[in-house]
């Protein structure tokens, strides 16, 4: 088994090249998955290195899927502070709460315990979750708007400073630094209810629609 740094060092070199490559996966080749569509369901590793079936969370109840964008990502970190505050009520609502990150399962329970979640993280270091249920890259406005100018131009000298600068603190960069995160409710028929790809970085959802989805969907089954 891998350590936590062996992790972070090999995720921190996925950085640099996706840095370096630029974002390329910006359309669609086929109609995503969208609303009464089946919830693409794939097994993978949750924070402790235990295989998960993405289904078993919407077995007995409505599952709330939250798609990060990387652990380093300033947006995440934004993220998980609402979610402290805003998990109750999904889970008063009737949800099931994930989140899935990039991460292996060693940097998956380091942010987890960092970020005080309470809820599973479930691992996705190759994407193949991202990408099945329909999330892009963005390109450098989606997610660098508010920096200076040379990392909009996606400058190669600055993208290696920040990276090097970040190493050694809460916001290590690593993994796709283009991904763009999703929020997803899927019913216990496992079909989607609600389909929430970002158009930016911090476009976050009002809780208030992801509470009501949740709801209908758990309505739908009269429970």
């Amino acid at each position: 088994m891998t350590s936590f740094e062996e992790d972070a060092l090999a995720a921190d070199q996925e950085w640099a090249a996706g840095w370096k490559r630029g974002p390329v996966r910006l359309r669609w080749d086929v109609v995503p998955v969208q609303i009464d569509d089946p919830a693409p369901d794939l097994e993978v590793d949750d924070s402790i290195g235990k295989p998960v079936k993405l289904s078993s969370f919407w077995t007995d109840r409505p599952a709330l899927l939250l798609f990060w964008r990387h652990f380093g990502c300033s947006c995440g970190m934004d993220r998980a502070a609402r979610l402290r505050t805003e998990l109750q009520a999904y889970l008063e609502a009737g949800a099931n709460v994930v989140i899935v990150g990039q991460g292996e399962p060693n940097r998956a329970a380091a942010y987890k315990e960092k970020q005080e979640l309470a809820c599973p993280i479930l691992c996705d270091p190759h994407r193949r979750l991202y990408q099945a249920y329909g999330l892009l890259e963005g390109t450098t406005a989606q997610v660098l708007f508010d920096a200076p100018d040379e990392f909009l131009r996606r400058d190669p000298q600055a993208g290696m400073d920040l990276m090097t600068s970040r190493r050694d603190s809460d916001r290590r960069l690593v993994d796709d630094p283009w991904q763009l995160p999703g929020e997803f409710v899927v019913a216990t028929d496992g079909r989607l209810r609600l389909t929430y790809r970002y158009q930016y970085c911090e476009d976050y959802p009002d809780p208030r629609v992801l509470i009501s989805a949740i709801k209908l969907a758990r309505w739908e089954k009269g429970s």
